[in-house]
């Protein structure tokens, strides 16, 4: 039972490395949700992350013999670190495999500590798989990174101190989940020092495996996980924290990529530091709580779990914020191609800020024009203008919640394919790639697609992300329709979406 986990929790003996970390008042998100929230500061540990506490805990536990041996983990980034961190405390050797797609800082910082980093798979799942066998091959301990009992305990000296930290009345607490070591610990030592204290875990919206095997009654593995928020991207929770968080938490409470980044500048704002994705997932999902259920005057408290993230993720980061915060709408708007027709629209806009405005003549009669502005946040604004806008007689498309649009579109210049031959029975197919962005990744992409149809547009950009995103039109004969999706069907590791039937595709590029 969870109440077996506070005598672990309060035997850690893990304050010669980690740190108690301080318990923070956001002012200014504070302010605006009218609310007093309050951040855990983990991202302050000498790792930049919680993973310390769970991984130096575990080690404590070793005999002379396994530390002799050395011990192995796998991990996308933090717990990789504090593992790493911990055993050269120790003077114990480390090796750690990692996804390819772990944010070089992480990579660096490990071997910077001292650990041995292998490089495997695309994925957590697929990283811990190979350490299972690099167990076996080379007779070294493994430290799991959340399934294990001393781990889980390390992580609950979080809740120990936050308690601590904060006698007076709290209302909820929102933790980050991923495999769920600290949701575990956390939710294990609130629930029996103060039971009236509510605990959401909070998951990425593509990688919310908690959430299904809450729904199914048992752990269940998800297909695919999106790795944005790599530091979470877990396909199944652990079955140890499972068995934990199912008698202890209060509900699981998913945030998307917009929201995640708009919590990112939200401590940032408070703070002066910049939480990795991971880090600010807690905060996206309190945020989305207090929407939802429209509470005011309450405590909450949101755990920054890291702040291990690549400098030029920022880049993309900042721009998902706007539209993360409904700070932002993005609009198509047809306009009658004649003089005196932008000028006109941009009097009806009002005083707006304008973030983007892209146009390419398209037809005698019709100008379609892809528009960004600012808005209120909290969404009342942004129907209001295009309410506004219809009435005034324009034709416009909300396209703020197109993944499209906001990925590619807003980013190319170019304007509509030429009209294909009738009579050679083409056809122009739009998709959407994903795939995981690594050195070599696009050429590899590139080689699957190319000489099999003809390529009419490609769009591709770096943003820093663990992924990458690519848009591909193709010309197509009508009587190889069929051929041409057996074989994305049947390519390996990549996601699509086919947007052929996409509104933003059909007003500015088909």
């Amino acid at each position: 039972m969870p109440h077996t986990y506070i005598k672990r929790i309060l035997d850690a003996r893990i304050y010669d490395l980690a740190v108690e970390t301080p318990l923070d008042f956001a002012k200014s998100i504070s302010t605006r949700l009218d609310n007093r929230v309050l951040l855990k500061r983990e991202d302050l540990q000498p790792v930049f992350s919680f993973k310390i506490r769970g991984a130096y805990n575990r080690l404590l536990q070793l005999n002379d013999e396994q530390k002799a041996r050395g011990v192995i983990a796998a991990s996308a980034g933090n717990h990789a670190q504090g593992l790493a961190y911990s055993a050269q405390h120790l003077g114990i050797d480390a090796t750690i495999v990692m996804p390819r797609t772990t944010p070089a800082i992480k990579v660096e910082a490990v071997r910077g500590y001292g650990g041995h980093v292998v490089l495997h798979g695309d994925v957590f799942d697929e990283a811990a798989a190979h350490a299972q066998q690099l167990v076996t091959e080379r007779n070294l301990t493994y430290i799991p990174p959340y399934d294990d009992a001393d781990v889980i305990a390390g992580q609950g000296t979080v809740a120990m101190e936050l308690l601590r930290q904060h006698p007076a009345n709290i209302d909820a607490v929102f933790i980050p989940v991923g495999g769920g070591g600290l949701a575990a610990g956390m939710a294990a030592y609130i629930k029996f020092v103060r039971p009236g204290i509510k605990v959401y875990a909070v998951e990425p919206e593509d990688a919310a495996c908690l959430h299904a095997a809450m729904q199914a009654g048992e752990r269940v593995i998800l297909p695919e996980v999106g790795i944005f928020a790599d530091g979470v991207a877990v396909k199944q929770i652990g079955e140890e924290p499972f068995r934990i968080l199912q008698d202890t938490i209060d509900g699981v409470i998913t945030a998307n990529t917009d929201e995640i980044c708009a919590a990112i500048k939200d401590i940032f704002e408070d703070t002066r530091s910049i939480a990795e994705p991971a880090g600010a997932l807690s905060l996206a999902g309190l945020k989305k709580y207090v929407a939802e259920h429209g509470v005011h005057g309450q405590t909450l408290i949101a755990i920054d779990s890291g702040a291990n993230t690549n400098f030029d993720r920022l880049r993309y980061i900042s721009e998902r914020t706007e539209i993360g915060e409904q700070r932002e709408v993005i609009l198509a708007v047809t306009l009658p191609e004649k003089p005196g027709a932008y000028r006109t629209f941009c009097e009806d806009l009002g005083r707006r800020n304008i973030t983007e405005f892209n146009y390419r003549y398209a037809s005698d009669s019709a100008a379609h024009v892809f528009v960004g502005m600012q808005v209120a946040p909290g969404g009342s604004d942004r129907r209001e203008l295009v309410t506004r806008l219809v009435d005034k007689g324009y034709q416009v498309l909300d396209l703020t919640e197109n993944e499209m649009a906001k990925g590619h579109i807003r980013h190319l210049v170019g304007g509509h394919a030429p009209v294909l031959d009738s009579q050679l029975g083409l056809e122009e197919r739009l998709f959407r790639f994903e795939f995981p962005e690594r050195p070599g990744a696009l050429v590899k992409f590139l080689n699957h697609i190319a000489g099999r149809w003809n390529i009419s547009l490609f769009h591709y950009r770096n943003h820093g992300s663990a992924f990458a995103r690519i848009l591909v039109a193709m010309q197509v004969p009508s009587s190889e329709l069929e051929g041409l999706y057996t074989f994305l069907d049947n390519l390996p590791t990549y996601r699509y979406w086919d947007e052929t039937d996409n509104p933003a595709y059909q007003l500015f590029l088909a």
